[in-house]
């Protein structure tokens, strides 16, 4: 017979808790978690090469069950969101630590992968870059998702292995800058045990989502994300600037455009996250000043004294792009999306309306209060908007029904959320 991974660790808990011998049952005996602080197998080295790669490859191809994997980005240090690690642990295979640098195409370990079931915590962060390295699941299992739906107040990893399995991950690596090369050691360690309980919360996080009645609704969660496409790029990514809100002429909007763009270029051929080039406050202070010079520019908040002239001068010639920009080229005012205006808008513009969104609101929060799980994971709060706005012409069962499906709600979202919503939909002012 085969221990699972925590019977297992339990078992060894002794050689790397602090102090006394291995608890009962998992559980300590004074009720604190267990500290992790050494992956079972010790730190695998780092794979940089395609000669290790291939050993890996061979190991997970032979591996069973399914494989937990994660991948670490750079995100606020580095242009962009690719993997500078990516942890995979899979039973019979251990754990491996794979550098996407020194091996940038891992499409062989994904097809080695392929009908195996992969485990990732948070996977809507993660599938963009592993998809970038060749690596996509065919099916998955999201345990953030999955502790969502159960109901867990805190669904962070560190917080689902403790409440779960009763173990105590070391937190601290996970903002560092992961493009460091060499990695520390202790990072690395980090990395691994990242991935060294995934099965076994993955297992206890089925039982009790079958025990709720929930199971059904996972499953369809994870094929959703597993099969959705990539996002498309978006549109005017400029307008995402933060404290966009307080620009609000079109001159203003085109200075904000201007050095959005102009930061994005250097960031991107340095390399760098773009708010380590020009911070967000910087380009909107320089959008409501719209200064004339650089002197002018200087005595703004964010391009003071630090700042060389020769990055001033470039900051300077984007605003004067601005400047010169004929009215029939400058930015129109931000549309709201092509949806439903904001809701405080609604009274005014539509009663009705109004009416059915409060009365479909306070029948989400009813439900999901009811099933113990949060309102968004229940219905988007996007999609009973667009339903509220603009009804189908006969808001029966059936026409609500599809309305939702072709909103992108999922099978068991519209079996619970159809009868409440044909309901609200009769609302009066």
């Amino acid at each position: 017979m085969c221990h699972s991974d925590a019977q297992e660790t339990a078992a060894d808990t002794a050689l790397r808790t602090t102090g006394g011998g291995p608890p009962d049952e998992n559980v300590p005996a004074n009720g604190l978690p267990i500290p992790l602080l050494e992956p079972r197998e010790g730190i695998p080295p780092v794979v940089t090469t395609d000669d290790a790669l291939a050993e890996v490859i061979a190991a997970f191809a032979a591996g069973r069950g399914p494989v937990a994997v994660d991948a670490e980005r750079a995100s606020g240090y580095r242009y962009g969101q690719r993997a500078y690690l990516v942890q995979l642990r899979r039973e019979g295979a251990g754990t491996a630590l794979i550098d996407p640098v020194g091996c940038p195409d891992l499409s062989g370990l994904g097809e080695a992968l392929d009908g195996t079931e992969w485990i990732l915590h948070a996977a809507t962060q993660d599938l963009p870059c592993l998809r970038d390295i060749g690596m996509r699941p065919s099916s998955l299992f999201d345990t953030e998702l999955a502790g969502r739906l159960a109901g867990f107040p805190r669904v962070g990893l560190g917080a689902m292995v403790e409440s779960v399995l009763g173990y105590a991950l070391e937190k601290g690596h996970s903002a560092v800058d992961w493009s460091t090369r060499p990695l520390p050691e202790p990072w690395l360690r980090y990395a691994a045990l990242d991935v060294e309980l995934l099965v076994d919360l993955r297992d206890a996080l089925e039982k009790e989502l079958d025990r709720q009645g929930k199971l059904e609704w996972a499953q369809e969660e994870f094929e959703a994300i597993a099969t959705a496409p990539p996002a498309p790029p978006r549109k005017d990514p400029w307008r995402r600037t933060s404290g966009m809100h307080k620009v609000r002429r079109r001159r203003q909007m085109a200075v904000v455009r201007e050095l959005w763009t102009a930061r994005d270029r250097v960031a991107q051929r340095r390399d760098v996250s773009p708010g380590k080039v020009l911070s967000d406050a910087a380009i909107v202070e320089a959008a409501l000043a719209v200064p004339v010079n650089v002197a002018a520019l200087t005595a703004l908040p964010g391009f003071g004294h630090r700042m060389g002239r020769r990055q001033l001068e470039q900051w300077q010639a984007a605003i004067d792009r601005a400047r010169a920009l004929p009215e029939s080229e400058l930015p129109q005012p931000g549309k709201e999306s092509a949806g439903p205006p904001p809701p405080r808008a609604w009274a005014d513009k539509d009663p009705v309306a109004a009416a059915r969104l409060a009365a479909a609101r306070a029948g989400v929060t009813a439900l999901a209060e009811e099933l113990h799980l949060p309102q968004e994971n229940l219905i988007t709060p996007d999609t009973v908007r667009r339903v509220c706005w603009e009804p189908p012409a006969r808001a029966d069962r059936d026409a609500v029904a599809a309305a939702l499906t072709a909103l992108g709600a999922r099978r068991w979202q519209v079996g619970l959320v159809t009868p409440l919503l044909v309901e609200a939909l009769s609302a009066k002012a």
